[in-house]
Parts: structure tokens; sequence; C-alpha cells
């Protein structure tokens, strides 16, 4: 069913036909995006639920010939695509979050934990929106998290890298419009607000090498995607359903349906809309149920408003994208993927602290085995 999905989102792609240069599909630690090349892997592209085998909540991985990774958004399941590239962990530690809602924030933790046994060795840093009330934005979020986990991150001290374990908030203020939230190594994010559920939502623009980037969480549609996702060379936004079609899909009535389509979200004419102001090299439509009559649905409302370059994005397609071209490709790795290997600067890093038993459980350790001794390094 997946191959289905690539041949129609090909056909709708008016961009040039893949480089001689690059295989058909994108396998795992076989090629390094060059210089002057993004590469952009959608995670996840699809709801709270249902999540499936084929499709998990929202995330997209950026790659830089820079050597820098971002992630946007971590949605539930998505660690698996993730883990399903065998990226180098060590540059896998920034993660923008347009919102708190479990379809983009649910496998942060599988990040951070996942992350830190696979090759990170300093802090995972989470940049994200206020909230409303503090209790509500990205910092308490990730003080949760830290509370959550911390059995786990103390059960693990010795064994693994002190600073990997480590997870650093980086909240900005949902309400500043195109203000810098990230400027390392010749990148530049910007965020501006977007209108979701309450306050508190963000979409993100990254600019790099002269590329830009756009990802627009879920959203309302609204006038600060409009104006600062213009021109951009590859623009993701929301591609919601109708509520008649929506009210189908999940067995909904029409008022819960109409609200959550076109009052909370972005309906498929909507999206069309927005990129016929917006005007991107590619325009990608993300936060659906793939199933063939919904796509279908959907690639025609969209049409009704849009005819520029269109894919409906589909988890664990990719592109490479260029000032003079974007290449799209499929990642095909293995069902049972095993880690990546780990640095030697991960292997060298500090450990110390290591977890101990009280009293009352070492004097119940079995008599009957001795483990070996403990080499040196």
């Amino acid at each position: 069913m997946r191959l289905l999905y690539v041949i129609i989102t090909i056909i709708l792609l008016s961009a040039p036909a893949l480089a001689k240069d690059k295989p058909d599909a994108w396998y795992p630690r076989t090629e390094k995006v060059a210089a002057n090349e993004m590469f952009i892997v959608a995670l996840g592209t699809g709801m709270p639920t249902p999540i499936t085998r084929a499709q998990k909540s929202t995330a997209w991985y950026v790659e830089l010939g820079n050597g820098d990774i971002f992630l946007f958004d971590v949605g539930s399941g998505s660690s698996e695509n993730l883990f399903a590239l065998r990226p180098d962990f060590a540059r896998v530690d920034k993660a923008f979050l347009s919102h708190l809602h479990t379809d983009h924030v649910g496998d942060v933790d599988a990040l951070w934990i996942g992350g830190w046994l696979s090759g990170r060795y300093e802090p995972l840093h989470i940049y994200g929106p206020s909230g409303s009330e503090p209790e509500l934005g990205t910092e308490a979020f990730v003080d949760g998290l830290k509370k959550a986990f911390a059995w786990d991150v103390r059960g693990r001290s010795g064994a693994l890298p002190d600073a990997g374990g480590q997870l650093l908030a980086h909240e900005f203020d949902y309400k500043q419009v195109n203000d810098i939230v990230y400027q390392e190594n010749g990148v530049t994010i910007t965020s501006f607000p977007a209108v979701h559920s309450i306050d508190g939502s963000v979409s993100y623009r990254l600019e790099w090498n002269g590329l830009s980037f756009v990802f627009g969480g879920d959203s309302y549609p609204n006038k600060w995607f409009i104006k600062h996702a213009k021109d951009a060379d590859f623009v993701i936004h929301e591609c919601f359903y109708t509520a008649e079609g929506l009210a189908k899909l999940l067995g909904w009535g029409m008022r819960q349906a109409t609200y959550v389509s076109s009052y909370i979200h972005t309906p498929a004419s909507a999206f069309g809309k927005i990129m016929s102001e917006v005007k991107p090299r590619l325009a990608v439509g993300y936060h659906t149920i793939l199933e063939p009559q919904s796509l279908q649905l959907l690639i025609e409302a969209v049409r009704t408003t849009y005819d520029g370059p269109l894919i409906i994005a589909d988890d664990l397609m990719a592109w490479t994208v260029t000032k003079d071209s974007i290449i799209q490709r499929e990642v095909v790795s293995s069902e049972r993927v095993q880690p990546p290997p780990t640095s030697p600067e991960y292997m060298k890093a500090k450990r110390s602290g290591e977890a101990e038993y009280s009293d009352f459980i070492t004097d119940g350790k079995w008599e009957g085995y001795t483990p070996p001794p403990l080499p040196n390094e």
C-alpha cells in the first residue's frame, strides 16, 4: 500500500526528476548529506489515533550539510522511525516542539533515553513555547518528564555518560513573531504563533545556506504562517479532513467533526488556499490517516484551491533539497534494525555515580550465581 502513495505523490511533485547520482531509495548509513544539501525525513505524519505500524504521530527529521540534525516534534511512535534511520545519535540532540499534544511530543522520553543509550553523550535540548500559564509551557513539560523518569535515569548512573542523561528546556514566549529561537553554526530558526486548541502553539522556519524549511504545527489558518512561510523551499502544514470525511472515518457527530476539522485544524481546501499564498517550491501536507479513498479526497480538495507542487506525506518519505532540485525517495530499513555503532567519544565520556542497592536488596542476591569480574575499562 505504501508504494501506491509514493507513486501518487511523485506524480504530483513538479520538481526535477531523480538525479542520476542518487539511488532510487535511501538506505541507512550508505550515503552522507552533501555540503550543499538539506535532507528531510517524515518520521510521523499521522494522527493521535490510530498509531499503526505504517503511520506514527507527527515528527520530522532535518539533517544539514554542515552536520547538524534537528527534530521538529516527536509524536507518539515516531522514535521507531527515527531509529530506523540509524543516525549518529551524538548529533540527534535538538528537538523543536510546536505544542504539547501527545501526537507531537509523546515520544520525547523515548528520544531522551533511547538516544542516550544509542550514542548521545551530551544533553538533549528541547526547544518549545511557553503557555498561557507556567504549568502549560515547555519547561513544565520537561520538568515533568524528569520527575517521571527519575528512577530510569538514576538506575543508569555510571553505566552511561553523565551528560547524555540530561534533558534541557529552552522555553520562549509563544507570542513572539518571527523572533530567533536558535542561531548557531550558520543555522537560524525563528518561531511564530499558531492557532490551535489553547494558547501556546507555534510554527518554525529554518534558514541555512540559502535554503529554507518551514514546519507548521497544528493550526487553524493563521496570518503569521502565510507571512513568514512565504517563498520557502520546503513548507509543511497540516492538511486535515473535511468535517464529513472525519465524521465518517471516526464515527463522530457532525458538530464534533466540524469543530475539530475547521476550528482547531486546517481542512484540505484551506491548506490549498494557504499554499497558494505562500508559493513554496514544495507544499507538504500531513496529519492524515492514509487510506486510499481518504487520500484521493484530500488531493481533490487541495486541488480546488492550489495547483502548485504538492505532496501528501507518508511516514519514511525522504527528500534531498538543494538550490537546484528537490528529490523525493523512500527510506528502506530493516524491520529489526539494530542500534548504530557508538563513537569513541561516547565510550570515553565521563561516567560517575554508579547506581547502588540498599543492604536489603544486596542481601537478596542468590549465592548460586557468580558474575564474571569487571574489566578495568
